[in-house]
């Protein structure tokens, strides 16, 4: 990371949570399209993503929706 983007980068998490998560969603829309498919991922994360993917194929009613992952995280952080 260069300089200016370490600069950047703590000034954006100075900023209130909201104005972050606009200001990640506005640069993650910046990307081109076909970014994600060039990202070079580790070997184990990229193994993770195929077997999670693999298990919601094979069982879509097994998925929960986001608002309640996103809960039960929150629950097991604050144990």
């Amino acid at each position: 990371m260069t300089e200016l983007a370490r600069r950047l980068l703590a000034e954006a998490l100075a900023l209130p949570q909201d104005e972050r998560a606009r200001l990640a969603d506005e640069l993650y829309a910046s990307l081109p399209d076909d970014f994600d498919e060039r990202l070079e991922l580790d070997p184990a994360f990229a193994a993770e993503l195929t077997r999670r993917a693999a298990r919601l194929a094979d069982d879509p009613a097994g998925a929960i929706p986001w608002d309640e992952a996103r809960e039960r995280l929150r629950a097991s952080l604050r144990r």
